[in-house]
Formats: structure tokens, C-alpha cells, sequence
């Protein structure tokens, strides 16, 4: 008997200790094992939020994102990691079309965390 109540207080506690309801929620909480590499992580955050922007023919031409010395630089130079966690409508918030998903911007925070690895 003292089996069964443990099951179930287990399964009822399972139940209610998600906080997440919805897929969006729980892409939030992506985790990566190994370490984070631009080829593998980052490049594809980059060129879904930023290249239309930091690329040749862009608005912000000036500084590309298209390559991995580039993103490099970007974010050992300009603040990237900052200007990514900027809320929407913050002055210097990146990108200025709207805020990145919360686990990108933490895959990018661990990218630079595991040393900027390329591949």
C-alpha cells in the first residue's frame, strides 16, 4: 500500500510541476550537451536574425555578420551578448525586428562561455 501512495504522489507531482503548458515554453529551455560551435549553433541563429541587416547589401553593411571572424568580432567588440538581450524597444536592441527567442540568445551566450569555437 505505501508503494501505491508513493506512485501516485510521484505521478500527481509530476503533473503539476511542469510550468510549462505550451512547445514555445518549453523551446525556451533547450539544453545542449557538448560544447556550443558557430558552425554547428550559432551560424544558423546568425543567418535567421541578423544577415538580412549585417550582410553586403544590408543596413548595416558596415559591420557583416556573414562569416565566423566576423560574428567573432561582433561579439568580442560590439556588445553583441548586450545588445541581443535588449528588450523590445530598447535603444541598441538587436535585432531591431523584434527580440530573439530566449534559447538562442542563451546558445549564443554559451557559444562565447565554451570559447567561441568555430567547428
Amino acid at each position: 500500500m505505501k508503494k501505491i501512495a508513493l506512485f501516485v504522489t510521484i505521478i500527481l507531482f509530476s503533473l503539476t510541476g511542469c510550468d510549462s503548458d505550451t512547445y514555445e515554453d518549453l523551446q525556451e529551455h533547450t539544453v545542449i550537451v557538448g560544447k556550443v560551435t558557430y558552425t554547428a549553433q550559432v551560424k544558423a541563429i546568425i543567418d535567421a536574425n541578423c544577415i538580412s541587416c549585417h550582410s553586403a547589401a544590408g543596413s548595416a553593411s558596415f559591420r557583416p555578420m556573414t562569416t565566423y571572424p566576423e560574428v567573432k568580432a561582433a561579439f568580442e567588440t560590439t556588445n553583441l551578448v548586450s545588445r541581443i538581450q535588449r528588450q523590445n524597444g530598447e535603444s541598441g536592441q538587436m535585432p531591431q525586428t523584434g527580440r530573439m527567442p530566449q534559447d538562442k540568445i542563451n546558445t549564443i551566450i554559451q557559444w562565447g562561455t565554451d570559447g567561441l569555437l568555430e567547428n
